[in-house]
């Protein structure tokens, strides 16, 4: 539902459908009037204009199936025309009733903001203009390919972020570094600070006013200059595997923000032109039914062109000659 559904001049009576259920009165408010302060939404709130099943509610309230919400008229400003966002439908590994599993594309955010006009979510749901819900339930870096979950239920979305925060989802990525990474297990636990540059751009650094911060990282190859590690989530930070990999003196080939910058350049040369971090595994209960699930993405091409380079020009001195997951 959409701001537009709202009359400017007169009350809206609105049910809620699975779409909404369980969601917080203000942040359905906020998700349905798109461009209306947050100070009006709470206002209206709070004055008793807003009435769910003919009563006041607070902005806590979470909303069930069936409820009617009575709407005052609301009035907002005119915004620009915006670009239209192109319908595209994406690589899918899985799709049932409640999630999507989606096989995102390196190049592609996942959402629109920070300059970028619409990402994943914003072309899935051009291209599904029938689906009532479709929400992100975690983000993976533009630069990252790989698996994404995208919510098709209210109740799927609560459900996995639960299970996000709870740890009760593993992801494991398949990054690229610069050096000879020597321990075959090893647990990074360095906690992390968002801070923003002069310039105004977001990053992450080590530090201990940071947040707790653990990744779990396997080798899986080294050659001469160069290693290939398997890196298992145990927090979901922002730039978490780039900055703790760094950190380490470690950086992803090809990371444009934390990265080797004159390595990088070299690589563009040789066919590596971004950053090598591929979101390879998947397991997590199904948010409704509980039953496990498991999925695997194989390294796209350009990855796995570039694993063959370093074959046939570094011995390898750890690991198999093929590489987990779709080597074949």
């Amino acid at each position: 539902m959409q701001i537009n559904d709202l009359s400017k001049d007169a009350v809206t009576w609105l049910e809620v459908g699975d779409d909404a259920e369980g969601q917080r009165i203000d942040n359905f408010l906020l998700r349905i009037a798109k461009g209306v302060p947050k100070s009006h939404i709470y206002r209206i709130l709070r004055s008793g204009e807003v009435r769910v099943n003919k009563g006041r509610v607070a902005a806590e309230y979470r909303l069930k199936m069936g409820d009617t919400i009575r709407m005052p008229p609301i009035r907002t400003a005119e915004r620009p025309a915006q670009a239209a966002v192109p319908a595209r439908e994406f690589a899918i590994a899985f799709e049932d009733e409640a999630l999507i599993i989606v096989d995102k594309p390196a190049g592609v955010a996942v959402h629109g903001g920070s300059g970028v006009s619409f990402g994943v979510i914003e072309q899935l749901r051009r291209a599904r203009p029938q689906a009532r819900f479709l929400e992100l339930a975690h983000r993976l870096d533009r630069e990252t390919s790989g698996l994404l979950v995208v919510a098709k239920k209210r109740a799927a979305l609560v459900r996995l972020h639960d299970q996000f925060r709870e740890g009760g989802i593993a992801k494991r990525y398949l990054a690229l570094v610069k050096g000879g990474w020597r321990n075959e297990l090893q647990h990074v636990r360095l906690p992390l600070l968002k801070y923003l540059t002069a310039e105004g751009e977001r990053r992450v650094c080590v530090d201990p006013e940071g947040k707790v911060s653990h990744s779990v990282v396997r080798l899986v190859a080294r050659w001469q200059n160069f290693s290939l590690v398997e890196v298992e989530l145990k927090t979901g930070r922002t730039h978490q595997i780039r900055v703790h990999l760094a950190h380490l003196g470690f950086p992803l080939a090809g990371d444009d923000k934390y990265g080797d910058f004159s390595l990088n350049r070299e690589l563009q040369k040789t066919g590596l032109k971004r950053m090598f971090l591929h979101a390879a595994r998947l397991n997590l209960p199904h948010p409704l039914s509980d039953a496990p699930l498991a999925f695997e993405s194989p390294l796209p091409p350009e990855l796995r062109n570039f694993v063959a380079q370093l074959d046939a020009h570094e011995k390898r001195s750890y690991g198999m000659d093929t590489v987990w997951p779709g080597s074949n």
